[in-house]
């Protein structure tokens, strides 16, 4: 899953290297898929679905307003509503997972845990 350098490394080190990938993947799933880089982040799709509607629904509304025709123009006000709550709300996610990143969790952090599990597996050898 993880590039390990240029160094060959022992089946003994493949294993403990494979156990702290699981251990990874279980404790937090977003970091490893975040370092592996294969999933596109969900705010960005949110972001780029709200600037769309947002667009489209002032579009409808100034062609409810040419064609002066009122219903028109409220279904595209409703239509840029929506965009815009979702505009709004994606953001404040981005800026949410940002700052979650930035600060540091209570307790150990997961170098801490994996320093600590590895000096455990080398005193038990």
């Amino acid at each position: 899953m993880f590039y390990c350098g240029a160094m060959a490394l022992s089946e003994h080190e493949k294993r403990l290297l494979d156990q702290m990938e699981a251990a990874l993947l279980t404790e937090d799933p977003k970091l490893a898929t975040t370092l592996s880089g294969t999933k596109m982040p969900i705010a960005r799709n949110r972001s780029l679905l709200a600037i769309a509607l947002l667009a489209l629904g002032l579009a409808t509304i100034f062609g409810g307003l040419i064609a002066k025709v009122t219903f028109i123009g409220v279904i595209g006000f409703l239509v840029a509503l929506t965009g815009l709550i979702l505009l709004i709300s994606s953001v404040g996610a981005v800026a949410k997972a940002a700052k979650s990143r930035r600060s540091p969790r209570k307790g150990f952090s997961l170098s801490d845990r994996l320093e600590k599990r590895w000096d455990e597996r080398n005193s038990d050898q």
